[in-house]
């Protein structure tokens, strides 16, 4: 892994990748599955599993169960498929169809890639949901400056659930952006990870990311799928003005962009935080929201903040170099 130099702006930016992740999900999670909601003003609680106000889902739920390895200062992909395990059998409110179906088939995370890929087999046209794409922040903080490293990891964290090469592929561009807003305070770096794909992918993603550059994100309502649910959270940052009185609040507006496409709500608003994070920081989090969000296992946004902190920081809180952890320049 190349090392990267974090500034205490960066660091910020670093946590800003999960809690925007948070936020989207808890704000876009009364609202799932309905065609047109209107307003979005804030964490209401509430829509068919009966959420409170400021609780995140499963989104959450098991972007939590990445981080909580990453924070240890590795990308242990058995270790992570273990804590989807523990996390399955302790009785979620809500669980997409195709990770239930893969989770349950298994007694070791070491049964996961081959059931993922299983799953594929018999459901060719069913297997490239959005669920992996929603978890990839903790793998992008775990290798910032390694593109590399970045791609492979995404890759087979996506692998323990889904078993088409698509998900893994939109779990490497976004993961990229996810790099790229820390690092780099951009949110098109999307783009920057086409050269990692093969070159059948890339001819296939490419025109993908024009659409959602080019038409409205309300064009992306059926947003289940893998492709259209990147899509949907990327035209919704890129429509949505930054304002130039307070361009961190960009953050908030385009959740709420995200959110107003409707389909899958919760997924593509923490999708795109995970990107708005990324660039505008934890900082740009309303405090009310941020006072708010809580969930399984028991965590609030300060834990969230301190798992992708531990994450950049290669499972050191002090910040003391080791192998694959950051190098910390903080300002």
């Amino acid at each position: 892994m190349t090392a990267s130099r974090l500034t205490r702006i960066q660091l910020d930016r670093a946590a800003g990748a999960l809690l925007g992740l948070v936020a989207g999900d808890a704000l876009g999670a009364p609202y799932e599955f309905t065609s047109s909601p209107e307003p979005v003003a804030d964490l209401v609680g509430g829509g068919t599993f009966g959420w409170a106000p400021g609780e995140w889902t499963d989104d959450t739920q098991m972007a939590i169960c990445v981080a909580e390895v990453t924070a240890t200062g590795v990308v242990d992909v058995d270790a992570i498929g273990q804590r989807f395990l523990a996390w399955l059998h302790s009785g979620p409110t809500d669980v997409g169809i195709s990770t239930r179906a893969v989770l349950a088939s298994v007694s070791s995370p070491a049964e996961l890639p081959d059931a993922a890929r299983r799953y594929y087999e018999r459901h060719p046209r069913g297997a490239a949901g959005n669920g992996s794409l929603m978890r990839t922040a903790p793998v992008a903080l775990a290798h910032l400056g390694d593109d590399d490293a970045i791609a492979a990891a995404a890759t087979e964290v996506s692998m323990l659930t889904h078993g088409d090469p698509l998900a893994g592929e939109g779990c490497v561009l976004w993961c990229v952006a996810i790099d790229r807003g820390v690092r780099e305070e951009r949110l098109d770096g999307v783009r920057d990870a086409l050269d990692l794909l093969p070159a059948s992918s890339r001819d296939r993603w490419a025109p993908r990311l024009s659409e959602a550059e080019s038409q409205p994100a309300a064009s992306f309502s059926r947003n289940g799928f893998v492709v259209t649910a990147l899509q949907a959270a990327y035209a919704s940052i890129r429509e949505t003005p930054v304002p130039d009185d307070a361009p961190p609040r960009h953050l908030e507006d385009a959740l709420m962009t995200a959110v107003r496409v409707g389909g899958d709500t919760d997924t593509v608003a923490a999708i795109a935080g995970q990107l708005l994070g990324a660039r505008w920081g934890a900082s740009a989090v309303p405090s009310r929201w941020r006072d708010m969000l809580h969930g399984w296992p028991g965590y609030r946004a300060d834990d969230l903040v301190r798992l992708a902190d531990l994450t950049v920081r290669g499972g050191r809180p002090d910040g003391a170099s080791s192998p694959g952890s950051a190098d910390l320049d903080e300002l």
